[in-house]
């Protein structure tokens, strides 16, 4: 009997899962398969693809093989010769040996579905390709099917079927009316070390970006009540109120993120806590003086009613009942501060104030430590620990970054909100429409710095990395928008300012005139280059949480970049020591430098054999470490078996001090 060739190419994950060459194809594209006479065929997606393929494979397979582009008659006509020859084959086996060829095959497809189970609930476990090629692979995750899926996880079940099942539920939902109330389903959860999550993503939202649209009034207020006195004071209760309506923004992204209820109750629970953001933000202007009381009862309002539900969570919600109950009162401890702080006078409310933001910030912090039940417990204390959050509610990484994402954009265009103005001159090419140019590139690069130069080639996000990365990444984006909101409404300042030639306040609308001063005060000048220096450096401290993929022949590596990009943070926010520099001068420096360092991180980021005016992708590669050894792979090789990625999870996890985030 003659023996046939493998047919099928290897179409599993890299990332550890069990290869059977039995298996039938289970609907991922083939990447190669083999003719009768033992020839490989490498399928190309697209034309595009040819090149860069041939070349690839001529240095590992020399010319064995023939490459043809997925849908061509030369696909069509190499997989059809394939599939007669195996059918022939199928053909004289079954005559040859009839009963036999049978059971053989009702064997084959018994392991098939039993393979596929066991390598979608233990080896791989994660339907997340695209998650993992934006934010970085991590042994540490897997998903969880939602009810109408759960039929897809049965072992002898046909895979099809459940699919076309699933749909048509979901089909019929679109009949269905919004109910008043929904018991909630925790949508991701951390349990012995491993983040369990829906494979799908978390959908923003119609009624989160209803809430983005409040904080633009929360900005403009806070930064331009700050950059109109630019003072000691102005800065500290600028800290203050924003850092306070930064914590309901923060508990409203938390509480949807951990918790899927998709009823009339969640809107109205939302609607509460914007009410008490409106009534807080109302009272910022005078917080200092007459309307501190009304402020804090406003903030406190919303905290305890996210304290509250925390605890209903907990109540109705058993499995997660530890963390729940222990995030309400870690959530309505700062309370007591602050109710302590209405009857004390300034300066000593200050202290109350203080304790009270940083049990705000970091009191989730304390939970993870219980929950993490680290050495420095006692063993006693350490089981209980573990036994009370064994389940602890995490947040979807989609939804996190996405969301942060959105508050950075509002901040930006809070930014060039601020630069407009109205001119009343026949013609208004003068000094202040170039400041405002210049604002609005300013701004521009900030934004290509931020949500492309330092996402680009991203091996690993820091949320993904390490738990110390993520909780920096989590962290830091208060103070780098703090900075740049400061800075934003000072520009605003400096643009109307008419210090400089060509800037009479003449040619501005009467209303705008009136902002106009002569000169722009010291404080203003600190409160503009400080700002916008140490968001530039934190900025910096962000792309440093992330992982790189290594390029080797990159004209400047990474770190390379960010030491400049740091070195000129540390120039803006000593420009205010330069006396001579007038409101023009200062903008068109502090910009000229923001895109210095745009533009080495465009022309560093390309290789040396490429050319920065036109692309050439034929010697860009990159390369990532992973925790296993090359004997390691030579003997997983040899013996045809394959790397459990739960021994590469528990691997880094000791080298990182049993710490992982995902």
């Amino acid at each position: 009997m003659t023996s046939t060739p493998k047919t099928f190419g290897d179409n599993t994950s890299t990332s550890g899962s069990h290869h059977h060459h039995h298996l039938h194809h289970t609907g991922k594209r083939l990447r190669h398969f083999f003719r009768p006479d033992g020839r490989k065929v490498h399928i190309a997606g697209s034309p595009d693809e040819v090149e860069t393929l041939r070349r690839t494979l001529s240095t590992i397979e020399k010319d064995n093989f023939d490459l043809v582009i997925h849908g061509t008659p030369e696909h069509i006509e190499a997989l059809k010769e394939t599939h007669e020859h195996h059918m022939a084959t199928h053909k004289k086996l079954k005559e040859q040996h009839g009963d036999l060829v049978d059971e053989f095959e009702r064997v084959i497809r018994q392991l098939d579905e039993l393979s596929l189970e066991l390598h979608m609930i233990s080896e791989h476990a994660v339907q997340l390709d695209a998650n993992f090629s934006k934010y970085g692979y991590s042994a540490h995750l897997r998903t969880k099917d939602s009810p109408e899926m759960s039929a897809a996880n049965s072992v002898l079940g046909d895979h099809a079927s459940a699919f076309d099942k699933a749909s048509w539920e979901a089909e019929q939902q679109r009949g269905v009316t919004m109910k008043f109330y929904k018991k909630p389903i925790v949508r991701q959860y951390f349990h012995k070390g491993l983040l369990w999550r829906a494979s799908e993503a978390q959908e923003v939202a119609s009624y989160e970006l209803f809430v983005d649209l409040l904080y633009v009034g929360i900005i403009a207020i806070s930064g331009d009540n700050a950059a109109e006195i630019a003072t000691g004071q102005a800065l500290l209760r600028f800290t203050i109120n924003f850092i306070m309506g930064w914590k309901f923004w923060n508990d409203i992204s938390v509480l949807i993120s951990w918790f899927d209820t998709d009823d009339i109750l969640r809107r109205c629970t939302v609607l509460f806590i914007l009410t008490c953001l409106l009534g807080f933000t109302t009272n910022m202007a005078d917080s200092w003086s007459e309307t501190w009381t009304p402020l804090v009862g406003f903030y406190l309002a919303g905290r305890l009613f996210i304290a509250t539900t925390y605890a209903w969570y907990g109540w109705i919600i058993p499995m997660v009942r530890g963390s729940m109950i222990g995030s309400s009162i870690m959530t309505a401890i700062p309370a007591g501060f602050w109710i302590a702080s209405i009857y004390v006078e300034e300066p000593r409310r200050q202290a109350l104030v203080w304790v009270g933001i940083f049990l705000d910030m970091f009191g989730s912090m304390f939970l993870v430590c219980w929950q993490r039940a680290g050495i420095w417990m006692a063993p006693r204390m350490q089981n209980w620990a573990k036994k009370w959050f064994e389940f602890f509610p995490g947040a979807n990484i989609e939804h996190k970054i996405e969301r942060t994402g959105a508050f950075v954009t509002l901040v930006f265009g809070y930014s060039v909100v601020a630069l407009l103005y109205e001119n009343k001159a026949a013609f208004g090419i003068n000094a202040y429409f170039g400041k405002a140019v210049l604002g609005l590139v300013q701004a521009f690069a900030f934004n290509w710095l931020y949500f492309e130069i330092d996402s680009f080639n991203l091996h690993t996000h820091a949320i993904r990395r390490h738990i110390f990365s993520a909780i920096i990444w989590m962290s830091i984006h208060l103070p780098f928008i703090m900075s740049f909101v400061l800075s934003a409404a000072s520009l605003s300042k400096l643009v109307l300012a008419h210090d400089c030639a060509n800037s009479d306040p003449e040619t501005l609308y009467e209303t705008y005139a009136a902002r106009s001063t002569p000169d722009i005060s010291r404080g203003q000048r600190w409160f503009y280059c400080g700002g916008l220096g140490i968001a530039l450096a934190i900025m910096g401290v962000i792309s440093l949480t992330h992982v790189y993929k290594a390029i080797p022949n990159q004209r400047l590596l990474k770190w390379k970049r960010l030491v400049f990009r740091f070195c000129v943070a540390i120039v803006i926010i000593c420009l205010p020591l330069a006396e001579g520099l007038n409101s023009l001068h200062l903008i068109a420096t502090t910009t000229g430098l923001v895109l210095c360092v745009l533009f080495l991180e465009l022309v560093g980021s390309t290789c040396t054999q490429d050319t920065f005016w036109r692309d050439d992708k034929r010697y860009c590669k990159y390369s990532a470490k992973c925790k296993v050894t090359r004997k390691e792979l030579e003997v997983s090789m040899k013996n045809g078996t394959t790397i459990n990625v739960e021994d590469i999870a528990k691997r880094e996890a000791g080298e990182n001090g049993g710490f992982s985030v995902v």
